[in-house]
C-alpha cells in the first residue's frame, strides 16, 4: 500500500491512548500516514562516545554509575531530586525536575547509559536536559524503548505534554507494523537511475538511520519523491490550461503588429533588450492556438507597464478588447494616466473603473465597455464586479499579481472567453519559487535596466543618528529635488503596513507615525519646504490631489506610510527616508527604495532603525545595504519568510512539504521538474500512484 493510505488513527498503536491522541492532534497527527510524515527536524548522533570531561565542547554521551542522592528544598515544601553520577572521566549531577520516581529506579551503585548537555554552575557539572537509562548486566540497555543507547536519534517538534521517548517509541511501533509492506511512490526507473531507496526502506531510515549515510540517502530520496510529485501537479495544471478551447481569432505573425510599432515610434527612447525579448514571448503567446499565461517578472523600474502596454495593443488590434487589473485606485489610475498620453494618439479608446464611481458616470462606462467601445479598462477590483460585462475580452493583465487570490485572478478571466493572461510582479520571484507556484506559467524576465538610471546610494542610521539625515536631505531639498518620509504606523497605536517582525504588530508601544511626524517634519525640521500627509485612510479624491501636487513639484516633502511602495513615480524624488526600517519586510523595504532613482539625479535612500535589531531585522537592513538586486533580496526574503508568504499561498496545499525545501534543493528541483513534465509528456495521466485509486482518475 501507499504510505497516505495508511489511515487508521494513531490510537491503534500501543501507548497511544486518548490523552496522548490529542497531544499528536495538536500537531496535526491524527492518523498513522501523519505520524509516519512527522519528520525529524534534526538527528542526534549517539554513536559516537564523549565522556563526562569533554561536557563543555559536546552533548556527552557516556556510561556513568550513580553515586548517591540529594534534594534541593523550594518554597511550599517543594523538593527537587538530584542524582550524582560519574563516568572514568568527571563526576557531575543530574537535576531531576518532576522525576521524583528516578529515586526508585536508579539507586546508588546503578550503571548506567546516560546522554545530555552539561553545564557548570554551583560548583557542580550538572544537567537539567539529559535521558538516562539504566544497563543490563551485560552492558545493554534494560529500560523499555533502548533510545540512549541508541546510535543516531531523531529529534521532533513537540508540543506540551508530548516527550521525545513518547514519540520515539509510537514512531518505531508504527514503522514495525506498517513501513515493510509500503509500496514506492517514484518510477522505478527514477529510483534505479539515482539509487534512491525503497520508500519502506526510505521512510524507516529517515527516522531510525543506521548511519549517517544511510540518513543522507533516505532524506535524498524522500526530498525528490516531494518535489517530484510536486512538479507532476504543476505539470497537470499546465496541460490543463491547454487543454482550453483556444483562441477563435486568426493571428498571423508573433512580430509587432502595427499598433505596437506605432507606439515604439511615437516613444523617445529605444526600450531595452529585456522588454523587447519579453515583447517577442508575449507576441508568440497571443498568436499560439492556447490561452497565454505568462509572467512577466522584473526590477523595480525595469519597464514592465510599457511591455503590458504593448500586449494590450495586440490583442486590440486583434479586434478584441484589455483589462488591467490593480491593487490599488493609486495604481490603477495612474496606469490609466499613462495608457490614455501613450495610446489615446494611437487612436485606442481607455478608461478607467473603480469602485468609488458615481452611478451615472459608471452605468454609461460600462454601457460602453459592453458594446465595445472601449478597448483598454485599467481598474481596481471593480473590473470583475457582477455588473461588468465586456464585449470581447481578450487579455486580462494583472498588475502586482501576489496581491490578488487565485479566486480573484479567476473573477476577472471568467469575464471573457478563456483570454490570455499576463501577471506581472515587481518584486522579483525566485527561479525556485517560480517553478513551483507559477511552475505551470511561462516566465519572462527583464533584467536590464533603461539606459542612465543610477544604483541608489543605500545607508543604515541608528535612530539617535536621524538628525545627521534630516541634514543631509535638507541640503537636497534646496538644491530642488523632493523627498519621502516612510512611517511603520498611520497614528500611535495604529498597525498599517507591511510590518516583517510578529513582535511590532503586537507592540507599537514607540514606533514614529506619519501623522505626528509629518506635523513635526513640516513645523520643526523642513519649515521652508511644503510637505503633504499620505496614508490609506486618506479619501481617495485627497490621494490623487496630493500624487498630482507631488509630481508637480507643488509638495516637496510627502510624509507616508507603505501606501507609497506601488505606483508613485515621481522622477525629481531622490531621497527616500525610511523611518523604524527594521519593522519592514525585505520585499516592502525595496519597493520603498525603488520610488527614488526614476531620474538623472542620485538618489538616496536611507533605512533609519532603532535597537534592539533581531537577527532577521539585521539580515533585512545588511541585504538592503549589500545589493539593489531584486531577484537576490526575492532570494533572501524566500530564506527568511518561507515560500507560502512569499507567494501569497500559504494555505493553498501548494507547499505541504515535509523536508523538501525549494530554495536549499533547487537543483533537484530542476531535475525533478524535468522528469516530471517528461513523464507527463509520454503518459499525460500519469499522477501521484495514491491518486491512481480514486475513481476520478
Amino acid at each position: 500500500m501507499f504510505l497516505s493510505e495508511l489511515v487508521q488513527p494513531v490510537t491503534v498503536l500501543k501507548g497511544a491512548g486518548p490523552a496522548a491522541a490529542a497531544h499528536l492532534a495538536r500537531l496535526g497527527i491524527t492518523t498513522v500516514a501523519d505520524l509516519l510524515r512527522h519528520y525529524p527536524r534534526e538527528w542526534e548522533d549517539r554513536s559516537r562516545r564523549v565522556p563526562m570531561k569533554d561536557w563543555n565542547s559536546s552533548a556527552v554521551c557516556t556510561d556513568v554509575t550513580v553515586l548517591a542522592h540529594d534534594w534541593i528544598f523550594g518554597r511550599a515544601r517543594t523538593k527537587t531530586l538530584k542524582i550524582y553520577v560519574e563516568d572514568e572521566t568527571a563526576r557531575a549531577c543530574l537535576i531531576c525536575f518532576n522525576q521524583p520516581w528516578l529515586q526508585r529506579q536508579l539507586p546508588p551503585g546503578t550503571r548506567c547509559r546516560l546522554y545530555g548537555n552539561f553545564s557548570y554552575k554551583y560548583g557542580d557539572i550538572q544537567s537539567t536536559d539529559f535521558e538516562i537509562e539504566p544497563l543490563s548486566a551485560h552492558g545493554a540497555p534494560s529500560a523499555e524503548g533502548g533510545f540512549v543507547a541508541a546510535g543516531i536519534l531523531p529529534v521532533y517538534p513537540l508540543t506540551e505534554g508530548l516527550h521525545q521517548k513518547s514519540l520515539r517509541k509510537l514512531t518505531r511501533l508504527a514503522l514495525d507494523a506498517f513501513a515493510p509492506s509500503l509500496q514506492n511512490e517514484l518510477p522505478d526507473s527514477i529510483i534505479a537511475r539515482d539509487r534512491l531507496l525503497s520508500k519502506s526502506a526510505a521512510i524507516t531510515a529517515v527516522h531510525f538511520p543506521a548511519s549517517q549515510g544511510e540518513l543522507a540517502q533516505a532524506k535524498q530520496t524522500l526530498i525528490y519523491e516531494e518535489l517530484f510529485f510536486l512538479e507532476v501537479m504543476v505539470g497537470r495544471r499546465a496541460m490543463a490550461r491547454k487543454r482550453g478551447t483556444g483562441h477563435d481569432v486568426q493571428r498571423v505573425s508573433p512580430a509587432l503588429n502595427t499598433l505596437q510599432q506605432n507606439l515604439l515610434n511615437r516613444l523617445p527612447f529605444s526600450i531595452t533588450s529585456g522588454q523587447a525579448a519579453a515583447v517577442a514571448e508575449i507576441n508568440a503567446d497571443m498568436d499560439s492556438p492556447y490561452p497565454m499565461a505568462r509572467l512577466l517578472q522584473g526590477d523595480v523600474g525595469s519597464g514592465k507597464t510599457l511591455v503590458s502596454f504593448l500586449a494590450a495593443l495586440k490583442a486590440v488590434q486583434g479586434g478584441g478588447q484589455a483589462a488591467l487589473l490593480a491593487p490599488t485606485e493609486l495604481l490603477a489610475r495612474q496606469h490609466a494616466e499613462s495608457a490614455a498620453a501613450l495610446l489615446e494618439p494611437l487612436g485606442v479608446r481607455i478608461a478607467f473603473l473603480t469602485g468609488n464611481m458615481k452611478t451615472a458616470g459608471r452605468q454609461q462606462l460600462l454601457s460602453a465597455l459592453a458594446a465595445g467601445e472601449i478597448d483598454i479598462a485599467a481598474g481596481t477590483h471593480a473590473l470583475f464586479s457582477q455588473d461588468v460585462t465586456y464585449r470581447n475580452l481578450r487579455l486580462v493583465i494583472v498588475d502586482e499579481q501576489h496581491r490578488f487570490g487565485v479566486i480573484q485572478r479567476q473573477a476577472i478571466m471568467d469575464k471573457g472567453d478563456t483570454p490570455d493572461l499576463l501577471m506581472m510582479s515587481a518584486t522579483p520571484i525566485p527561479r525556485s519559487l517560480a517553478m513551483t507556484v507559477f511552475g505551470d506559467l511561462d516566465i519572462s524576465v527583464i533584467r536590464d535596466l533603461p539606459p542612465g538610471r543610477k544604483t541608489i546610494k543605500t545607508h543604515l542610521k541608528m535612530q539617535s543618528n536621524v538628525h545627521d539625515v534630516y541634514d543631509f536631505v535638507r541640503g537636497e531639498l534646496a538644491a530642488g529635488h523632493q523627498a519621502y518620509f516612510v512611517y511603520p504606523l498611520i497614528e500611535a497605536g495604529d498597525d498599517d503596513t507591511d510590518v516583517a517582525d510578529t513582535d511590532a504588530r503586537a507592540n507599537s508601544f514607540g514606533l514614529k507615525d506619519a501623522v505626528s511626524m509629518s506635523r513635526h517634519l513640516a513645523q520643526n525640521v523642513f519649515p521652508g519646504f511644503p510637505l503633504a500627509l499620505l496614508h490609506s485612510k486618506v479619501d481617495d479624491d485627497e490621494k490623487r490631489h496630493t500624487m498630482e501636487a507631488f509630481r508637480r513639484g507643488e509638495i516637496k516633502i510627502l510624509a507616508a506610510t507603505s501606501v507609497v511602495e506601488v505606483g508613485v513615480d515621481v522622477p525629481n524624488a531622490n531621497c527616500m527616508v525610511i523611518e523604524h526600517a527594521e519593522r519592514f519586510g525585505l520585499a516592502a523595504l525595496h519597493q520603498m527604495r525603488g520610488r527614488v532613482g526614476r531620474g538623472h539625479a542620485q538618489s538616496y535612500c536611507f533605512l533609519v532603525y532603532a535597537s534592539p535589531l533581531t537577527d532577521d531585522g539585521k539580515t533585512r537592513l545588511n541585504v538592503m545595504r549589500e545589493t539593489s538586486d531584486g531577484f537576490v533580496i526575492a532570494e533572501e526574503d524566500l530564506k527568511l519568510r518561507g515560500p507560502g508568504q512569499v507567494a501569497g499561498v500559504e494555505q493553498s496545499g501548494y507547499f505541504a512539504l515535509g523536508l523538501a525545501d525549494p530554495v536549499r534543493d533547487a537543483e533537484e528541483l530542476a531535475r525533478a521538474r524535468a522528469d516530471a513534465f517528461a513523464m507527463l509528456e509520454a503518459n499525460p495521466h500519469f499522477d501521484h500512484p495514491a491518486n491512481l485509486l480514486s475513481a476520478d482518475n
